[in-house]
């Protein structure tokens, strides 16, 4: 079948809901506002900026038809977030044609609109207004948004006190329940354990029955093929295939370029015990962290007790909430223990999450350098790397564009280049992978592998559990603030899974999975 007969066809109905016709965005090269000539502080001397225009997105040509969950994959920067911006009417056009029939709702990653002073209450009212919803509604639905949420009683805590994967159950609540017509999920569930994906994959098949269309954005290949009707698939800018999703994820996957073979060790998981040397190199000793909430005082974590031995690469799990975002504030010393006690030996390089400590004024070219001294870096060595670090990314083309530009997934790619090449003593990945495409995932674990010939120990904070049996030689399962089991990575995998109601999975092979 052509792609054009497949664009035409419905799985539900005959009713078009979104037809996009020979769409393209473009941007120019140069700086186009005050705040980004301001902040030029680390261009090269004689380094100019081209004048050139760049399309992000190019003859886009796709139907949506009512009734059906419609995927769209693809790499980091291929354009996903740029058509769904169109799709929304966040971004117009410059060439072609887009007519959508209905009102959209966008959730875009980790809650964007969320007020951090604000209770989540408050953040429900607040969003739901933002979306053009009325207050009655809101009223309405707001006791069905908390229940489905699971926060329990942090829904009248204030949002700074949130985890990421806190922010994206509440965001896709809201935006399920107050009726939409067309909603549209860009990257939203990333950071959303495996119960909550769950019922969110119930809910949007409930959704679609009752609205025109859901439109999700991932790039995890497998919640594609499990909640998807058709894929878009699309590559560098323009339509490369649509359909099928199991079709067009094989297909997507055989242009994935193969790893390398290691000419050095391999971490498995059964070779734990011969890769570490003894030394100690994190102690943690009846840790507590605790907050003033309106209902009292609340413990993020208590008691926690744990070592890691250098050479280990240990995987942090645990549900939304769970205490795992705080446990890498105390281990960078962002946040200072109120009970019990931390020792660190080594100096820790963490890149909580993609993007962050980026300034979306300044290019990626700038960034590298901020980060990187924000990090401790002395600005020679990051000179040095900058090649390297750069080329690992996969940003050439993109690095003197304003980060504000990025999608989360290339933000996600430079924040890990700049913390990888940079070589840390110890160092500390909470999330920063979650939208990272299937190439370069493969890249960061073959990259975290060769780092453990240098740094003393690699801690990884995911909801994938497919990278942790496949990447840890060892992992912690946090439940509510505390350790529920500390072993070997597979073990926690299968207990956590178990705890969750997910099925048991198979062997791990070789090659990373997508999750």
């Amino acid at each position: 079948m052509s792609n054009q007969e497949e664009q035409t066809k419905s799985k539900s109905t005959n009713t078009d809901v979104i037809k996009a016709k020979n769409i393209g965005v473009s941007f120019g090269a140069k700086k186009d506002d005050y705040k980004s000539l301001v902040f030029d502080l680390f261009k090269k001397k004689g380094k100019k900026d081209k004048d050139e225009t760049i399309w992000p997105l190019k003859d886009i040509n796709f139907i949506g038809h009512q009734g059906e969950i419609l995927g769209i994959i693809g790499s980091n920067g291929a354009g996903k977030t740029t058509l769904s911006k169109i799709i929304a009417g966040i971004l117009r056009e410059d060439q072609g044609e887009m007519k959508v029939d209905g009102n959209v709702t966008a959730l875009f990653s980790l809650g964007m609109g969320f007020n951090k002073e604000l209770t989540g209450r408050d953040n429900v009212y607040l969003n739901g207004m933002m979306l053009g919803i009325d207050k009655e509604l809101i009223n309405r639905y707001i006791d069905k948004i908390h229940e489905f949420s699971d926060l329990g009683e942090f829904i009248d805590q204030p949002m700074k006190y949130y985890s990421s994967g806190m922010k994206a159950r509440l965001g896709f609540s809201v935006a399920a329940h107050l009726q939409p017509e067309i909603l549209i999920l860009d990257e939203a569930l990333n950071t959303g354990d495996a119960k909550f994906s769950k019922k969110a994959s119930e809910k949007m098949k409930e959704l679609v029955k009752q609205a025109k269309m859901v439109i999700i954005v991932t790039h995890s290949l497998r919640y594609a093929e499990r909640n998807c009707d058709r894929l878009i698939w699309l590559d560098r800018g323009v339509v490369r295939e649509v359909g099928d999703p199991k079709e067009i994820i094989e297909n997507y996957k055989a242009t994935v370029p193969p790893l390398p073979p290691r000419k050095q060790r391999n971490l498995q998981l059964e070779k734990t015990e011969t890769v570490q040397t003894g030394n100690t190199v994190v102690k943690a000793e009846n840790v507590g962290i605790s907050y003033k909430l309106n209902t009292g005082t609340f413990w993020a974590l208590k008691d926690v007790n744990f070592d890691v031995k250098e050479g280990e690469v240990v995987g942090i799990i645990g549900h939304n909430g769970a205490g795992k975002s705080t446990l890498c504030k105390v281990l960078t010393r962002i946040l200072a223990p109120d009970e019990g006690q931390i020792e660190i030996n080594g100096e820790t390089s963490a890149l909580l999450g993609y993007g962050t400590g980026f300034n979306a004024q300044l290019t990626g070219h700038d960034n590298i350098y901020l980060n990187a001294l924000l990090l401790g870096i002395p600005k020679k060595r990051i000179a040095k790397n900058y090649d390297e670090i750069v080329e690992f990314s996969g940003l050439e083309k993109s690095i003197d564009k304003p980060v504000k530009d990025y999608s989360s997934g290339m933000k996600s790619r430079l924040g890990f280049s700049i913390a990888a090449i940079l070589k840390p003593d110890i160092f500390i990945i909470d999330e920063a992978l979650s939208t990272g495409d299937m190439a370069f995932r493969q890249k960061a674990s073959e990259r975290i592998q060769d780092m453990m010939e240098r740094a003393k120990a690699v801690i990884i904070v995911t909801h994938s559990m497919s990278f942790v049996e496949q990447i840890c030689t060892r992992a912690i399962w946090m439940e509510q603030g505390q350790v529920r089991f500390d072993g070997s990575a597979e073990e926690a995998v299968d207990k956590y899974r178990e705890s969750q109601g997910v099925k048991k999975k198979g062997k791990v092979k070789k090659k990373v999975k997508d999750s």
